[in-house]
């Protein structure tokens, strides 16, 4: 079976695999939704430049 030192780093390369997959998982789901919010700000940005064009006209 396993020694004490073979135990310990069995659980710490298990707990490091375990916060890589968390941190993988929850950035592939926070850059798209960075990307998406900002996209939406610049085109509420542009729409609101052609507004304001529109009104000085």
């Amino acid at each position: 079976m396993f020694e004490f030192d073979q135990y310990l780093g069995f659980l710490a390369f298990l707990t490091i695999a375990t916060m890589g997959f968390w941190l993988m998982i929850f950035l592939i789901h926070l850059i798209p939704y960075w990307i998406g919010g900002a996209l939406m700000e610049r085109l509420q940005e542009l729409k609101a430049e052609k507004e304001a064009k529109k009104a000085q006209e």
